[in-house]
């Protein structure tokens, strides 16, 4: 265990990380515009961190889905390409590693093995796939030998296991360094539990343990504040934090992990809390570059659903926000920005609390009709969805 945030920058093979912080891939919201505001709030701290592409589908992308080449967008801020990919057939999920690697420069691939959405674990894909550890291990073996060529590291990020009967983390990290892997991430819950409940950091630091210093070790689940980072990497022994939930509507929590890591002792002092009209910028700069990506219409229409995310715990009332959440041109959120008062302080209420979906448990995970029946089978019968993006 550790008492203060590494220094030491974060390595997958030869990438290199100043700030030990990943922005996880999340659907619908780490599109280029989201990737590229975040960098934007750790550059203005001097700093940098990863930040990942919406998941790709290598199904998809090897049979030239055009909604999945869609998806491919890079700011030209992002000079360190980032994507994650997810296959349940190691040759599609090989074939997909080399088209990143060679069509479009990515720097860095991160398998996806923890997704908990139903319509992709009932085809033995996300966090029930690691269930199947030969299936596990040939995937990652095909990912990392495509790359390789290329200088490109290959990351996977898993959950804890299918539910508390069937824990797969100990067995994935195993899996991972055999294969060659440059790090793992482990959200601390299992996809029995989703998003509810709270993220088991004792696994966390148990995979850490059980890894030793074979490869990096990142944590996931429950930061929502730089402090809560801290913590996790003083708990736990982590070699960096993944960043999901607890970004949304604050895309400058990516300046204050900066500031935290660079000086754990004393940053508090500095860290961000904008009052409504620095978030009103913040929004207002979302927006832009969401319009200068998709053109202004689907721009603005991408920026409806992130307003209550911004808003939350300020005052601003329901028509406002509704309003907001119509919101057609940058001109007319302009002057609905205009009209928020600029001076209203940050709510303290929010300081520490969740954000995004949270949800119940599920009584059961949907899985493919005896999945659970063999950890050592390779499931290939599975049909593979084509579907990007979660």
């Amino acid at each position: 265990m550790t008492s203060l945030a590494p220094t030491a920058p974060l390595r997958f093979g030869a990438l290199e990380i100043a700030t030990p912080v990943v922005l996880a891939p999340m659907a619908g919201i780490t599109n280029a515009a989201y990737r590229a505001l975040c960098l934007e709030q750790a550059r203005a701290q001097g700093s940098d961190g990863l930040y990942v592409c919406e998941m790709i589908t290598s199904r998809g992308l090897v049979e030239g889905d055009q909604h999945t080449r869609d998806m491919l967008v890079f700011d030209e801020s992002e000079t360190v390409r980032s994507v994650q990919l997810y296959g349940t057939d190691p040759v599609y999920v090989g074939k997909a590693a080399q088209i990143l690697c060679e069509e479009y420069a990515v720097a860095h691939i991160d398998l996806n093995f923890g997704c908990p959405v139903p319509k992709v674990t009932r085809k033995g894909g996300g966090g029930v796939l690691p269930w199947k550890r030969k299936l596990l291990g040939q995937i990652l073996e095909h990912a990392v030998k495509a790359a390789e060529p290329y200088g490109v590291p290959v990351t996977m990020k898993t959950r804890k296991g299918i539910d508390e009967d069937h824990l797969t983390y100990l067995d994935a990290g195993r899996i991972a360094v055999d294969a060659g892997v440059a790090a793992i991430a482990l959200h601390g819950r299992t996809v029995a539990q989703a998003y509810s409940g709270t993220a088991d950091w004792d696994a966390i630091a148990a995979l850490k343990q059980a890894v030793g210093g074979a490869i990096p070790v990142l944590g996931n689940g429950d930061i929502w504040e730089a402090a809560d980072a801290l913590r996790m990497v003083a708990e736990t022994g982590v070699d960096g934090v993944v960043i999901g939930r607890g970004c949304l509507g604050r895309p400058w929590l990516f300046r204050d992990l900066a500031l935290a890591f660079a000086d754990p002792a004393g940053w508090a002092d500095a860290a961000v809390r904008p009052n409504l009209g620095e978030v009103a910028d913040m929004m207002r700069r979302h927006a832009e570059l969401l319009c200068e990506h998709l053109g202004e219409e689907r721009g603005c229409k991408e920026f409806r659903k992130h307003v209550t995310w911004y808003l939350k715990g300020f005052g601003a009332g329901g028509e406002m926000r509704r309003t907001l959440g119509l919101v057609r041109t940058l001109a007319d959120l302009d002057r609905l920005l205009a009209d928020l008062d600029r001076s209203e302080p940050f709510p303290a209420s929010e300081l520490g609390a969740p954000r995004g979906r949270q949800g119940a448990p599920r009584d059961k995970v949907v899985c493919p009709e005896g999945w659970l029946d063999d950890t050592d089978g390779t499931g290939l019968d599975i049909a593979e969805d084509t579907v990007s993006g979660g």
